[in-house]
């Protein structure tokens, strides 16, 4: 069994639990690679990734490159000796980087590929309405996650799920995934294949604020479906006027109620205890959201504190 001396590269929390699996597990990470900290909030003050907090708090090599191609960057990777490289959630490799270390670098991506290659895999199936999804791992190469694959893991998606339970529960299938890799690897039993691209392949685009506000007009589940696949982060949103008054609103859970009916889509629906929205073939009961400049609440403590006119809309 060869031993595996292995450099992790990540950012966000969902890479911080798999390096947390990594390290349990006695796997030796001779450093870290992630973002430079950068300036946040009001005072400006520099934020810390996630991976770099767990990374000072284990006493692990810590790299912040802010050139991959950089000759300095280069040379500190080299110099921390690894085997093996894994990349989950980070940022596309320049070759000089991928092909370093003798036993490859490989990714843990959260779809099943070649299917959601890109930025928000998690968010886009929900959105799309798929009913499974999974994580990959494969060998980088040039292009952006079309390696060989190493091993799938395949999972279901829940009808109700938002994309903040489906991260939590790929971040533990993901972990199970690399360790199984990292096994493989160690007993020089890869066991790669190259990735097909046939059919019409669905992608993961990065998400844009455009990407998140709701068209009303468009079918019941379509809506439900996105509005579950933005929530917690970043959130679909939409504009509630009342009175003249413009308020951008961001909407994270909603309930459906198919039922025929005569509104105007869009009209809002108030009484004492429920905020509706007439759509297509029914209306979404806004269960949890958040008002410009308040915190997120749910509708029924919101609408104590809050008195809509009946000529309220949104859109």
């Amino acid at each position: 069994m060869r031993e595996l001396r292995i450099v992790f590269m990540g950012t966000p929390d969902f890479a911080v639990g798999i390096l947390d699996t990594i390290v349990k597990a006695n796997h030796t990470i001779v450093g870290v690679v992630t973002a430079p900290d950068k300036p946040s909030g009001r005072g400006r003050k520099l934020n810390e990734s996630a991976v770099k907090k767990y990374a000072m708090a284990n006493g692990l090599p810590i790299l912040q490159p802010t050139n991959l191609k950089s000759e300095a960057f280069l040379k500190d990777l080299k110099d921390l000796n690894a085997n093996l490289q894994v990349v989950v959630a980070f940022r596309m490799l320049p070759k000089a980087v991928w092909q370093m270390p003798k036993l490859g670098t490989f990714n843990l991506h959260a779809s099943l590929l070649p299917d959601y290659r890109g930025a928000a895999p998690i968010n886009w199936a929900i959105i799309n309405g798929e009913t499974k999804t999974g994580v990959t791992t494969f060998l980088i190469d040039e292009k952006i996650d079309t390696g060989a694959i190493i091993l799938q893991k395949e999972t279901e998606i829940h009808a109700d799920e938002d994309a903040g339970s489906l991260h939590d529960r790929l971040m533990v299938l993901g972990a199970n995934a690399v360790l199984e890799t990292l096994d493989r690897i160690a007993n020089g039993n890869l066991g790669s294949k190259v990735q097909e691209n046939t059919g019409d392949l669905k992608v993961a685009h990065k998400i844009h604020r455009d990407t998140c506000k709701i068209d009303w007009n468009l079918p019941m589940d379509d809506i439900y479906n996105m509005i579950r696949g933005l929530s917690p982060y970043p959130a679909a949103w939409s504009t509630l006027t009342d009175e003249g008054e413009p308020l951008d609103i961001k909407i994270y859970k909603v309930s459906k109620e198919k039922k025929a009916h005569d509104f105007k889509i869009g009209t809002l629906i108030v009484d004492k205890k429920e905020l509706k929205v007439a759509v297509k073939n029914g209306f979404l009961n806004l269960l949890e959201i958040q008002l410009q400049g308040k915190r997120k609440m749910n509708v029924v403590d919101l609408l104590n504190g809050l008195n809509l006119s009946q000529n309220a809309k949104i859109g």
